[in-house]
């Protein structure tokens, strides 16, 4: 399993509007080969910071599969007008442990 992090800052003021566009793109997500779980969390502290987990089955069902596809020109639409700056998609891979919750 892969683990992609992704910190999101989005524009002040547009938060509201960045989630109930994240609420369609998780749809789009959720249908994509490999994709296995994901969650999206708020800052406490920063309001306008996110944090985006998305779990793979491997690291190219995201960077080919889902990268690739119309679905992410779907997603892109919804979500990266929201962004200052543009994220970076981190890739990880468990070492030790099983799970958070």
């Amino acid at each position: 399993m892969i683990l992609e992090l992704a910190v999101l800052n989005v524009i002040p003021g547009k938060t509201e509007e960045f989630e109930s566009n994240f609420a369609l793109a998780q749809e789009i997500i959720a249908g994509q080969p490999g994709y296995l779980g994901h969650q999206l969390q708020q800052n406490l502290a920063n309001s306008n910071q996110y944090l985006l987990m998305v779990q793979w089955k491997k690291l190219e069902d995201h960077t080919i599969g889902f990268r690739e596809s119309s679905a992410y020109r779907e997603w892109k639409k919804l979500l990266h007008p929201f962004y200052s700056p543009f994220p970076v998609a981190e890739h990880y891979v468990l070492k030790y442990g099983d799970r958070l919750c």
